[in-house]
């Protein structure tokens, strides 16, 4: 059997692709593990700034493998197992010091939604559909889904989305807060990778710290947010990838930071 999923690397970019078109790029316990290992990998490269989480063929993802589910419906472990492994997958590429783009077209739905919502920056073709379908088969997100959801666009919007397992489309998912760009379908891509790459020519160290900043403070009191950025400033500005900066903003250049 084929890896579901496919690893890559363009330039400081890399590339974790759903490729499981027959099956609607549903994620199997072999599929969280292959986009764990391609993060650890990109992780520990130097010169990897940035991931891509994209699919192949017409569908992002339309959620777990219902079969690989139905199987440890009767093993408590084993259905245990599959919702953790899951849940912690996410929960490293949520935390990854690189900044994950994903780039979603057609279906994405339950699991599909739950990964989205794992990452960073979404870039949404105008044909995708965004949806949490679990109510509509009697099932419940396993995999943060009920959590981020509410985090990202509130908590009544979030119990409508889940309660009535509608979908939305990438124009009412962008107001709703769930995308960020809306590009053509044949430009879908192109435009997330391009966005990669700039944001590649960032200061590495920067961006990990901006990333953390945000999602640490998030739980915390408006003065403890202050306090938690303001001891990152006075650690990372004496730093080599200031120094660079300050100097290429004197010299108007662009500026080179290091690996």
């Amino acid at each position: 059997m084929s890896d579901p999923v496919n690893v890559s690397v363009e330039g400081s970019v890399g590339t974790i692709e759903l490729a499981r078109p027959e099956k609607f790029n549903c994620l199997s316990l072999e599929a969280h593990a292959c986009i764990s290992r391609a993060r650890e990998k990109f992780e520990a490269d130097r010169n990897i700034r940035a991931i891509l989480i994209c699919a192949q063929g017409k569908h992002f993802c339309t959620g777990a493998d219902l079969t690989e589910v139905k199987s440890k419906l009767k093993d408590a472990q084993a259905l245990d197992h599959f919702i953790a492994f899951g849940i912690e997958g996410l929960r490293k590429l949520e935390q990854s010091r690189l900044p994950v783009v994903v780039a979603v077209q057609g279906l994405c739905l339950a699991g599909g939604i739950e990964l989205m919502l794992s990452c960073d920056v979404c870039f949404a073709a105008e044909s995708a559909q965004f949806g949490d379908q679990h109510a509509q088969f009697g099932l419940i997100p396993g995999w943060g889904g009920s959590q981020r959801l509410t985090r990202l666009v509130g908590l009544r919007r979030a119990l409508d989305l889940m309660f009535s397992a509608r979908w939305l489309k990438a124009d009412e998912a962008k107001e709703a807060g769930l995308v960020n760009y809306i590009v053509p379908d044949d430009k879908l891509h192109e435009a997330a990778m391009d966005y990669c790459q700039k944001i590649a020519t960032r200061s590495r160290a920067g961006i990990a710290e901006m990333k953390r900043l945000a999602r640490e403070g998030a739980d915390m009191a408006i003065d403890q947010q202050m306090r938690l950025e303001r001891d990152a400033a006075v650690r990372a500005l004496p730093g080599e990838d200031v120094a660079e900066g300050l100097n290429a903003f004197e010299n108007r250049r662009a500026p080179a930071f290091k690996a």
